[in-house]
């Protein structure tokens, strides 16, 4: 359940900040699959990934986790 957490923050995140997938998976230096699958909670993102995602939408990953 924790993973469809964090997918669900990373989703609105990205919507709140205007990125498109597309956008936020380049920035963040993954592939558009990849994203799209830790967004809809099939995949996790490891530690090195939520960095730079949260970098990307220029949040910490405190506040991405919500931990």
């Amino acid at each position: 359940m924790e993973n469809l957490q964090l997918a669900q923050r990373i989703r609105a995140f990205r919507k709140l900040k205007g990125f498109t997938q597309q956008e936020l998976a380049s920035g963040s230096g993954i592939s558009l699959a990849v994203l799209g699958a830790i967004e809809r909670g099939n995949r996790r993102a490891d530690e090195q990934t939520l960095t730079k995602i949260a970098e990307v939408l220029d949040i910490t990953v405190h506040e991405l986790t919500n931990q």
